[in-house]
């Protein structure tokens, strides 16, 4: 498996989930985008302040068993 890390994510689009805690500029928002030019990489990172410059990377089918496996953890449906 190639490192993830390695990979450049400048240019990468990011989609916000965000919490709904504080709203506004001030709101606590995951941020996920696809790695530009890798197939099924992803990077994911925190939008506070003290997140800033701190990242995650998964593979997609990592990403995917994440997703599931938190879903049913929690009772939620897909």
């Amino acid at each position: 498996m190639k490192d993830l890390y390695a990979l450049p994510t400048e240019g990468a689009s990011f989609a916000s989930f965000c919490g709904g805690n504080l709203q506004g500029e001030h709101e606590s928002c995951v941020e996920v985008g696809q790695i530009p030019g890798a197939a099924e990489a992803y990077v994911l990172r925190d939008n506070k302040p003290e997140g800033a410059g701190k990242e995650l990377r998964f593979t997609q089918a990592e990403l995917d068993a994440f997703v599931v496996g938190y879903a049913a953890q929690r009772g939620l449906k897909l």
